[in-house]
C-alpha cells in the first residue's frame, strides 16, 4: 500500500460514521490500531460490518473500496508487530491495555477510477 491512510466507516444508530485511519495489509486482510475506549469499537461490537476507502491521492487516481467484517484483536504478539513509535501520542506502549488491533476481513473489493468504465469488483 503506497498510502496507508484511508477511511473506516462503521454503523452508529443505523447511520454511517467515518473516520480516517492508518492501515496495514497482509494479503487481503487489513489491520489498524485503535483504543478500545472509542466509539468505533462500541459500534463494531454492535455491528462488525465496515466499509473502507484506500488509495485516493489525486483526482484521477484509482482507489480501493471494500466491505468487510472486523474482529477486535488484543494479542501481545500482534500488538508488538504493529506497534510504531508514533502511537506513543495515544498509548504508553504495546503493552497498554487500551491499545488494540482491528482486523478487517474483506467480503467485497472494488477497484474504482480504473481505466475500466465500470468498477472492477471481486467478491470473496
Amino acid at each position: 500500500m503506497s498510502n496507508p491512510i484511508g477511511t473506516l466507516s462503521t454503523i452508529s444508530g443505523n447511520k454511517p460514521h467515518s473516520r480516517y485511519m492508518s492501515f496495514h495489509s497482509e494479503g487481503i486482510t487489513l489491520f489498524t490500531a485503535t483504543s478500545k475506549q472509542t466509539h468505533k469499537v462500541e459500534e463494531i461490537q454492535e455491528n462488525p460490518n465496515v466499509h473502507v476507502l484506500l488509495g485516493y491521492e489525486d483526482w484521477n487516481d484509482p482507489y480501493i473500496e471494500l466491505q468487510g467484517t472486523v474482529t477486535v484483536r488484543d494479542g501481545k504478539d500482534l500488538k508488538e508487530e504493529f506497534w510504531h513509535d508514533m502511537m506513543k501520542h495515544w498509548f504508553s506502549g504495546p503493552e497498554d491495555p487500551n491499545y488494540i488491533i482491528l482486523e478487517i476481513k474483506p467480503s467485497v473489493y472494488r477497484l474504482m477510477n480504473s481505466k475500466e468504465r465500470e468498477p472492477v469488483e471481486m467478491k470473496l
